[in-house]
């Protein structure tokens, strides 16, 4: 309570005090032209990304930015389609009548802000292996938020239907990629298979997603990357703005709606989005899978001041999903009945009912962001509170198990004005959890509490076309376990871990010329254990399997090199990048044939241990447009990871995957932004699995196709899409996939449950103003 009232006095200072740290008024107005024809070019969007402020050129293709610090130097983004998207660095003391000339490209552009790293800065300035999904990306068909990022190579999917997703970066998933949300780390229960992000999907205009070791900047679990969500863009001074958004796909009846509306008002910001999705029962090539439909209900808001000492924001959100869960009964015939033997009807499928068992998850969240100039810098100030429940019901709404978690974050970084090509950060970070299981009937983990704090340096210097980086962090983290007693038998043994570590990174990139850019990357990064690694003993719901841990476990330690070379020229673009990641004391649950009678049933034991693991792998992509109308895109991933303490290859890694979409983009008249595409996803087979509890998946090509375009129903912009996925209603099973065959019921690891079949989704985006 303490915390949440020193929030509360952070935001009424701010509030009230608009001549915080006595900075001075400044505004800025500026141009945005054509560079050929130097014609003006209205509509166009310029953000600062660190202060938090946009604008939109009027018809003269002039732009006005109000209540900006009067000093300090940021790096300014300018949008415009068609164009290359263009950055600038500029010196708030001395700017005045700004002019930015862009350059038409039939190329999406690679020079894009990335803020997800300590120091915002374009791609090509930034050593870190990125990648960022705008809009229209977010907007294309997808079951939910990480099933959207797969899109990008090296970053694939832990799936249990279509409902629920966990992301892997290069072959690395759970707690070891770290998710930020307005602004800080999202914590739920990470460790766990059966369960998504609780985000909602539609509430961001840009994802962007790190790939490699980031502990640097985020302390423990970042060994495998970073998927940093941000708020969309305010709106521009004097504005109410929104968006419409609704789907209707037809493998699963699945709708979804979402209504957003924003303003900006002498500073003032505010946001409110409201979404609802539902769907009923999934259908595989070979009929539905019963009770795997999902409702899920997300309500968020932010309000703010945007003011010349820089920014405060406050976001809160509430998320809450429903998912039903089927434990497989087969008749004579192998199809699935009900548990008295009954068989499903097509009503059944689809009922958006859920039968029991099912999963409750909520998450809510209070997020405080701030960007204070303070001296010769500015002061970003991060504060969390999250309380995430998770509860199992199984015959009735009374949770047989139910976790509850409450976390507390504070994230402090000053960063200092660039001298001399010089910008130095300096940060402190600290969270503080606590776990209650809040049920009497079943137990995965005991009652538990965790403390962690960090510091870190960090300096990056640009010259010329050169960029240098060097940090490095010290983190201390503290697990207590509570000791639990069930009809006089010792379940859970308490316990205290204390871990520390150092961490190191560098980082280099050089720009040849406007085409060829390198980069590269090394250094080190650790994990440490989680309370489900350190002390389950029980049946992971969803999972089918009994879990136990090690309180003896070491933290993880990661050593990564990467590199990548980038050619963004006027007709192709392309990339490609490998990297090593050696882990050290790498932690996983393994099986060796032990089983175990629990809760009346027979299940397998996974015990927790650790081993020395080599991940390598690479990534490519390849754009080309031989005409303005023509898009031709390829992206390709592959991850190999070997058990170097076993020699054997590590379990459950992403299969190597090859995308490639045909895309054209007729002028028509009455219409903007028209397309069609044709695209093939293929995945390779997966032979590299631990064939002691682990079975390989064939290889699978997918067909998709899809339509488009953008027209005006007067003033107001109406965007329609038609998409299909798996067209051609493939059999396969993603190596992800935890219905494959093995993973689903390890007494019969020939039963699986094929990924989703045919899906044609409908989809509408209505972006409108309310006022100018």
């Amino acid at each position: 309570m303490k915390k949440l009232q020193l929030i509360g006095l952070v935001i009424l200072y701010t509030l009230f005090n608009s001549t915080a740290f006595g900075a001075i008024l400044k505004d800025i107005k500026g141009k945005v032209i054509d560079a050929s024809t130097k014609q003006t070019l209205p509509g166009a969007t310029i953000s600062i990304p660190d202060l938090k402020v946009t604008g939109v050129t009027n018809n003269d293709g002039e732009f006005f930015l109000n209540n900006l610090p009067s000093k300090g130097s940021y790096l300014m983004e300018v949008h415009y389609v068609g164009y290359k998207t263009a950055t600038q660095i500029v010196n708030l003391a001395s700017a005045n009548a700004l002019e930015f000339a862009l350059q038409p490209t039939a190329i999406e552009t690679r020079e894009i802000v990335i803020t997800g790293s300590l120091i915002s800065s374009t791609s090509k300035r930034n050593s870190a292996s990125s990648a960022v999904l705008g809009k229209n990306q977010l907007l294309a068909p997808s079951t939910n938020l990480v099933d959207a990022l797969t899109k990008i190579p090296g970053v694939s999917q832990i799936t249990t239907g279509p409902s629920i997703s966990k992301p892997v970066i290069r072959g690395l998933g759970y707690n070891r990629i770290v998710t930020l949300d307005d602004g800080i780390k999202q914590q739920g229960q990470q460790w766990g298979d059966e369960h998504g992000i609780e985000i909602d999907q539609f509430k961001s205009d840009r994802i962007e997603v790190l790939r490699g070791a980031a502990s640097l900047m985020y302390g423990s679990d970042a060994l495998g990357g970073v998927i940093n969500i941000l708020e969309p863009s305010t709106a521009p001074e004097g504005q109410i703005k929104g968006e419409f958004i609704t789907n209707y796909a037809t493998n699963n009846g699945l709708t979804a709606n979402s209504l957003m509306l924003n303003g900006t008002e002498n500073g003032f910001v505010w946001r409110a989005r409201g979404t609802y999705k539902n769907a009923y029962s999934f259908k595989t090539p070979t009929g539905y899978f019963p009770n795997s439909g999902f409702n899920e209900t997300d309500l968020s808001g932010m309000i703010g001041l945007n003011k010349s000492w820089g920014y405060t924001h406050l976001n809160v959100s509430s998320f809450r999903n429903n998912i039903g869960f089927y434990e497989p009964t087969l008749d004579d015939n192998g199809n699935f009945v009900k548990e008295d033997g009954e068989a499903f009807i097509t009503s059944d499928f689809k009922s958006r009912d859920l039968d029991y068992p099912r999963q409750d998850i909520r998450h809510f969240k209070i997020a405080l962001n701030n960007n204070f100039v303070l001296g010769n810098g500015n002061l970003k100030a991060d504060f969390g509170y999250q309380q995430n429940q998770r509860r199992e019901l199984e015959d009735g709404p009374d949770p047989a198990l139910f976790f509850d978690l409450k976390t507390y974050t504070a994230d402090l970084k000053y960063y200092l004005h660039e001298t001399n090509g010089w910008q130095p950060v300096f940060g402190l970070s600290a969270d503080a959890g606590k776990s209650l299981n809040k049920a009497d009937d079943e137990f995965l983990i005991p009652n538990y509490s965790t403390y962690g704090i960090g510091v870190f340096a960090f300096a990056k210097k640009n010259w010329e076309n050169n960029t240098f980086s060097i940090g490095a962090r010290y983190d201390y983290r503290k697990n207590n376990g509570k000791q639990l007693f069930v009809d006089d038998d010792e379940l859970f043994a308490p316990f205290e871990n204390k871990f520390s570590n150092v961490s190191g990174a560098l980082g280099f990139t050089h720009q040849f010329n406007d085409e060829w850019n390198f980069k590269a990357n090394a250094g080190s990064a650790f994990r440490a254990p989680n309370p489900a690694e350190l002390a389950s003993n029980g049946v992971h719901e969803g999972t089918y399997r009994y879990e136990i841990g090690n309180a003896a476990l070491s933290p993880e330690r990661s050593y990564q090199v990467d590199a990548a070379i980038e050619y963004e020229g006027k007709i192709v673009s392309a990339s490609a990048s490998i990297y090593n990641n050696y882990v050290h004391n790498f932690i996983y649950a393994s099986n060796n044939g032990e089983t175990i009678m629990a809760e009346g049933d027979e299940y397998p034991v996974y015990r927790y241990g650790q081993v020395n693991a080599n991940l390598y792998g690479a990534e490519a992509s390849l754009t080309i447009h031989p005409l303005p109308f023509i898009h031709f895109e390829n992206t390709f991933g592959y991850v190999h990871a070997q058990n170097k303490t076993l020699n054997r290859p590590l379990a459950f890694i992403p299969a190597a995957t090859l995308r490639n979409e045909l895309r054209f983009e007729p002028k028509i008249k009455g219409t903007n932004d028209a397309y069609l595409f044709v695209g093939i996803n293929s995945a390779f087979k997966q032979t590299r699995v631990d064939a002691v509890f682990e079975t390989p998946t064939s290889g699978y090509t997918l067909l998709n196709a899809g339509i488009g375009t953008t027209f005006n129903l007067g003033n107001q912009p109406i965007k329609l899409s038609v998409s299909a996925n798996n067209l051609l209603d493939q059999k396969y099973y993603d190596a992800l996939s935890r219905f494959k065959p093995g993973r689903f019921d390890s007494e019969n690891p020939n039963l699986g449950v094929y990924n989703a079949g045919r899906n044609i989704t409908f989809g509408l985006y209505v972006p409108f103003t309310l006022a100018k």
